[in-house]
Parts: C-alpha cells; sequence; structure tokens
C-alpha cells in the first residue's frame, strides 16, 4: 500500500447503507489523440524526490500518456473548529508547481495528480454518509482540479479499507461509490479525466472496493500491482505471476479492458532476517547496487517472477531483499497480455532501473 510506503519514504529522504441508483452518464472526457494512444504507461511522481522523478518522466515521454504527482492528501482538520471532525485536502511540498505541468505537457503528457487520504474506516465512513460533508469533499476535490491545468484527478484512497469489519467495510464500500460517482460526474463535466486508484481484488483481499462500479464511472482504474509481501510480512516477493492471473483475471470479468491498468513496482524491501523490526525500503536501482556491492548472485525466483539476493551485514546480520527489474516486470506483463490489458502503471518515477522501459 502506498500510504504506508509513502510515510516511511518522506520520513527517511462513507457509504450508504441503502443500495444507490446506476450512475447517470456524464459527458465524456476530451477524446484521446492518436499519438496519446500509442503511449501505454502512466506513472506517480513522488514529492519527495520531484526533481528525480521529473527528469526520468522527460526522458520516457514518448512512452508516458499521464504522470500523477503525488501532490495532495484528504486528513482530518484539526483547526476546523468543530472538534477535529473536519476533513481538508491538504497541499504536500511543490504541490501544483506550474514549471512541471508545463513541462510534462510540452512533451504530450496529461497531469492527472493523486490525491491520498489518510482517515481511517469509522471517520471516512462519517464522511461519506453525510450528504453534505460528501458534497463538500468534492467540492473541495473539484477545486484541486481546477486549481492548475490539470487533466483531471487521480484518487488514491487506501487507509479507508484497513478494518476486518464486514460491515464497517461494506459502509466504506457502498459509501465510496457514492463519492466517485459524483466525483467522476463533475470531473467529467469539466472534461476532465477521474482516475481511481485500488488495491487488487482477490478472494481475500481488496474487498472495499467495488471494480464494477468504479469500473463504470471512472476513466481509469487503476490497481496496484505490489505489496504481496510487505514491510512489516514475512520477507517475500512483492508480486507473482500467479497473483496477477488472479486479481487480472477478476478484473478483466467486471471492467472493460480499456479502463484498466495495472502498476509494476520498482522498488523492494531489504528485511533483517529474524528481526520483527519494519523492513528498509530500497528503489529497483538502490536493490540493484547494492547486490553488486555485496557481491550476490544474481537469482530469478521462477514461482513469482521477481528478483531477490540474500546476504549478511557487517554487523552478521542475514538480509534478504526482494525486488523488481525489467526481467521479472517482463513475466509480469505477459500476464496482462494473455488478458488483454494494455494499460500499464509505475510506482514510481526515479525507482526504477532504465532496462525496466524496454520492458514496458
Amino acid at each position: 500500500m502506498k500510504i504506508a510506503l509513502t510515510a516511511a519514504l518522506a520520513t527517511a529522504a462513507l457509504g450508504l447503507t441503502a443500495a444507490t441508483p446506476e450512475p447517470t452518464p456524464a459527458p465524456a472526457p476530451a477524446p484521446v489523440s492518436r499519438t496519446e494512444a500509442t503511449r501505454t504507461v502512466s506513472a506517480w511522481l513522488p514529492w519527495w524526490d520531484v526533481e528525480t522523478g521529473y527528469r526520468d518522466a522527460l526522458a520516457h515521454a514518448d512512452r508516458l500518456h499521464t504522470v500523477s504527482p503525488f501532490w495532495y492528501a484528504t486528513d482530518v482538520d484539526v483547526d476546523g473548529g468543530d472538534g477535529g471532525a473536519g476533513v481538508e485536502v491538504t497541499r504536500e511540498t511543490g504541490a501544483g508547481d506550474r514549471r512541471i505541468i508545463d513541462g510534462l505537457h510540452a512533451e504530450g503528457v496529461k497531469v492527472v495528480p493523486t490525491v491520498t487520504e489518510s482517515l481511517y474506516a469509522p471517520a471516512m465512513v462519517d464522511l461519506l454518509e453525510d450528504p453534505a460533508r460528501r458534497t463538500a469533499h468534492v467540492d473541495a476535490l473539484v477545486g484541486v482540479a481546477t486549481s492548475r491545468a490539470y487533466d483531471g484527478l487521480d484518487l488514491d484512497y487506501e487507509r479507508m479499507t484497513e478494518t476486518e469489519d464486514t460491515a464497517l467495510r461494506e459502509r466504506v464500500r457502498t459509501g465510496y461509490n457514492t463519492l466517485t460517482t459524483e466525483l467522476c460526474a463533475r470531473l467529467h463535466a469539466l472534461r476532465k479525466q477521474c482516475v481511481i486508484t485500488v488495491m487488487p481484488r482477490t478472494e481475500d483481499a481488496g474487498q472495499a472496493f467495488d471494480y464494477a462500479r468504479l469500473g463504470r464511472v471512472a476513466d481509469r482504474l487503476r490497481i496496484m500491482g505490489y505489496n504481496l509481501h510487505n514491510a512489516l510480512a514475512a520477507p517475500g516477493p512483492l508480486s507473482s505471476t500467479a497473483w496477477y492471473e488472479e486479481f487480472v483475471g477478476y478484473a478483466t470479468a467486471v471492467v472493460p479492458r480499456d479502463k484498466l491498468e495495472v502498476a509494476l513496482p520498482a522498488y523492494g524491501w531489504n528485511w533483517t532476517v529474524g528481526s520483527k523490526a519494519r523492513a528498509t525500503h530500497v528503489t529497483a536501482r538502490e536493490a540493484e547496487a547494492l547486490r553488486r556491492r555485496v557481491g550476490a548472485p544474481y537469482a530469478l525466483d521462477a514461482a513469482s517472477g521477481t528478483p531477490h539476493f540474500t546476504y549478511v551485514d557487517a554487523d552478521g546480520e542475514r538480509h534478504e531483499v526482494w525486488y523488481q527489474d525489467a526481467n521479472g516486470a517482463a513475466t509480469h506483463l505477459a500476464v496482462l497480455a494473455r488478458h488483454g490489458v494494455r494499460g500499464v502503471g509505475l510506482w514510481a518515477l526515479g525507482f526504477e532501473e532504465a532496462d525496466l522501459w524496454d520492458a514496458l
């Protein structure tokens, strides 16, 4: 999940209970040109290393149709005068930098900034089930989309899904359907794109997201195809071909293929074996440099289709590193091809090795 990952990196460098009606068709966004249609990759731009990511985007602009700067966040407004119950959309450092927006536009790349959120399920349900507060939140999001020459908005709401309470999760799911239906209609009326980022939907995960409904109202549904093993889990691959087969198979059964994007990881985790401490984040570039520095042999795990290696540090502690590179990405892209999914995403610009672009 990018919320936890974003917090670690930055430190280091609500649903209607009754069934809602089907969404009313909204005006379509601006048509996609033939040149844009040949570009199949979107990528997130991290605000904490924006210059590296921006240079990376310009260098590969011919393959990028969209860049989503990680610039905005929905959070509790502690100064709202209502006991902390208010919600606001805040700006990250450098948000709205016109130099970056204009530079990407000059290369034919659309700019669709991402809004994350830090509200857990109870707080999000309180927001989504209150029509006045929900409308105010949609107004704030539209305000972001119109604050610059943006081409749309990417909603990446993850923390609200972190609950084992099935009833609460269903309220999140239903309320989020309502929120996104209203937001996408407003964005489409402005001829701006509505992108929704979701977690992989499998038998035991991603249940808070209604793929079918979200796929009807959004222009694109971005699936985060990473963090199968996260920083607090046991060491293992960030993604696997079997996992891709499961969630891509589900997604293509309920969402039009031309609306789907599957985002690949360009990072990894460095676990200290036997420790309960959080694994250390490494970009793909850093992981490969570390592998070479410690003299570990290159190995591509056949079962998952991802590279990994082990080493012992100066303190005698054993480490296990799993990450993603061009070879691993090729195995996962093959799964997308088998399911007819052409759209690919990347988390994140500046993380990847140069060879990955050849695979993309």
